[in-house]
């Protein structure tokens, strides 16, 4: 039996907590809560707390195992993971308690979301990615954590960025035709000449349409386009263009552009259908599927 929905001790980060969600880790993580002590001489504590006796010392170990097998290439991956386990020890004359793992679910405050109140999506922060600080550029939701000297020698330069932004100068309302009408101006903006005029890669010089077809998120049925681009300078990287219906308001297209730079500096390919499956309406971390759940997009 796999242990039921809950917090438990990150497999690779035993300083954070991570939530399991009864058959598989997600990307939700907080830090551990503090547990709860006895005052001297007696007393109860809450549900966390340790009892201490003259006697003997309660020692409770939770060991959490994991194993994760991430595929790469053009974001197809699989992966394969195992259940925590819980293996609590204690003293021969001491009580053996059981570890209880907090049940309360991931929120839109909690830190592995990122908000995008306006459009009411929110959107998982993965690891190795930031919210945005010191950004030049409009609408950015989340960066790489870092930057680094541009391969033109234009400034700084920074690995992925991921941006969301309402569509309302279009009257075209088919998130295919928005999705293909967007994605050589999200490849020039992100290779090609940056908001100075410079080219921080040289100059955008081809590209290779390696991804395009409808998929579902946040409940609605999407449509998106995925580039390979070639750059004069650096290893290029890869543009996409994803649209969908808002789940609030008038239900405007909402555009999210991802820029991931290619190489092995860039992050994983697969994050862009990562943050794309976790996308979901705001204030409703539980929702997936809907309209369009069956959809997926086409190599």
């Amino acid at each position: 039996m796999t242990p039921p929905p809950g917090w438990y001790p990150d497999p690779h980060a035993p300083h954070l907590q991570r939530w399991w969600d009864g058959t598989a880790w997600t990307e939700h993580r907080r830090a551990h809560e503090a547990s709860a002590t006895p005052p001297p001489g007696g007393g109860t504590g809450r549900t966390k707390a340790v009892a201490l006796t003259a006697t003997g010392v309660v020692l409770v170990a939770a060991i959490v195992t994991g194993a994760v097998a991430l595929g790469g290439g053009d974001g197809s991956g699989t992966e394969t993971r195992t259940a925590p386990t819980s293996a609590p020890e204690a003293t021969p004359d001491s009580p053996e308690p059981t570890p209880q793992a907090s049940t309360s679910e991931p929120s839109a405050d909690d830190p592995a979301l990122v908000e995008d109140q306006l459009n009411g999506v929110t959107f998982p922060l993965l690891d190795g990615w930031v919210r945005p600080q010191h950004v030049a550029q409009d609408d950015v939701v989340m960066t790489t954590d870092g930057t680094y000297d541009c391969p033109g020698g234009a400034g700084l330069c920074r690995h992925g960025l991921v941006f969301s932004r309402t569509v309302t100068e279009n009257d075209e309302k088919s998130p295919e035709a928005l999705a293909k009408a967007d994605i050589s101006e999200a490849a020039d903006e992100a290779y090609d000449r940056d908001q100075l005029g410079r080219k921080p890669y040289g100059g955008l010089e081809s590209h290779q349409v390696v991804k395009s077809g409808p998929v579902a998120v946040a409940g609605r049925a999407g449509y998106l386009v995925r580039w390979r681009v070639k750059t004069a300078k650096g290893p290029g990287g890869y543009v996409q263009s994803l649209v969908f219906p808002s789940s609030v308001g008038t239900e405007s297209p909402v555009l999210v552009r991802y820029v991931f730079d290619a190489g092995e500096d860039g992050p994983p390919l697969a994050d862009m259908d990562r943050i794309t499956k976790g996308i979901r309406p705001f204030g409703d971390a539980d929702t997936g599927g809907g309209v369009g759940s069956s959809i997926g997009p086409t190599d």
